[in-house]
């Protein structure tokens, strides 16, 4: 599944608009201490005083994260994830690439028999991920909160795809091999209910395979709070070490954490880049960043 190069894609970004909010405690350690850290113009992240966990706060309400997604905008969206959809799909392509995909595909194959195994995509879009997952003998769910994105993926791909989060579609625990969710953490007000749900629809010995930024990342550290990242859409940056502690505290064992991306297109000459991104890669300061996790043996579905 490796393509030879990864692309660069814009990162969707909502129009900022005045939308309720509340102060929540840390989504990671539930502290109520926190310290200014990216301040990025009428918005910002601040970082928790005791686990260092970076997040939006005060955090807008669900209701209106959704909206963002739906009635507000989701026909932009929509347009968005079809200009953009070749490219995102040669990212993910290449992330499960890195995350060693063929071996996860034989180990599911194995123990799904004689049946197909099944994967979730949670924040599918339009499906173009699962309709090449669909190609290779997968059988295929997904969940999108654009009805839009959701719409097009049943329609014109014919996939079993809801417009709901995870928690409210309702899958029978224990029904999927692998759940795959490509940069939608970040994006969540509850990301332990997200966990939650992906570990109770998971078989034992189950994959979760998770893309995000990575706030222990070089740009992010060049950048500060110019870094692309450090949107008014994201409500959490994730460090290897917040992510981590947050999937071993939901019931995840941590096998693989890679990382890419060096320097973005256009921020330095070809060959400095070209050196950046490998050494991004080699030693893990990567812009983002791909998580393999394991629901652990003694999990129930």
């Amino acid at each position: 599944m490796r393509p030879r190069k990864r692309d660069s894609v814009k990162t969707w970004s909502t129009p900022r608009a005045t939308e309720s909010a509340r102060f929540i405690p840390c989504a990671l350690c539930g502290g109520r201490n926190f310290l200014p850290d990216l301040d990025c113009g009428g918005f910002g992240f601040v970082r928790c005083s005791d686990c260092g966990l970076l997040q939006s706060n005060p955090q807008s309400d669900s209701a209106e994260v959704r909206a963002r997604y739906g009635e507000r905008h989701g026909e932009d969206y929509l347009a968005y994830e079809l200009a953009n959809e070749a490219p995102f799909l040669r990212l993910q392509q290449l992330a499960l690439s890195d995350a060693g995909f063929d071996r996860i595909e034989a180990e599911a194959r194995k123990k799904a028999a004689p049946s197909a195994p099944k994967v979730l995509d949670v924040g599918c879009a339009t499906g173009a991920l699962l309709e090449t997952l669909r190609a290779r003998g997968w059988d295929c769910s997904g969940v999108e909160l654009c009805g839009e994105s959701a719409a097009w993926a049943r329609e014109k791909r014919c996939l079993d795809v809801r417009s709901l989060p995870i928690e409210e579609a309702r899958y029978p625990g224990g029904s999927f091999d692998l759940v795959h969710a490509s940069h939608l953490i970040e994006h969540l007000n509850e990301p332990r209910s997200f966990l939650r749900e992906s570990l109770r629809v998971l078989k034992k010995d189950g994959i979760l395979l998770l893309t995000t930024p990575n706030a222990d990342g070089l740009q992010a550290r060049l950048f500060g709070s110019a870094w692309r990242s450090a949107i008014f859409d994201h409500l959490y940056l994730f460090s290897r070490s917040t992510i981590r502690a947050l999937l071993e505290s939901e019931g995840f064992g941590v096998e693989k954490i890679v990382t890419w991306g060096g320097l973005a297109a256009g921020t330095a000459p070809r060959p400095i880049k070209a050196l950046a991104d490998r050494a991004a890669k080699r030693f893990s300061f990567g812009d983002v960043m791909l998580i393999l996790s394991r629901a652990r043996a003694d999990h129930s579905p």
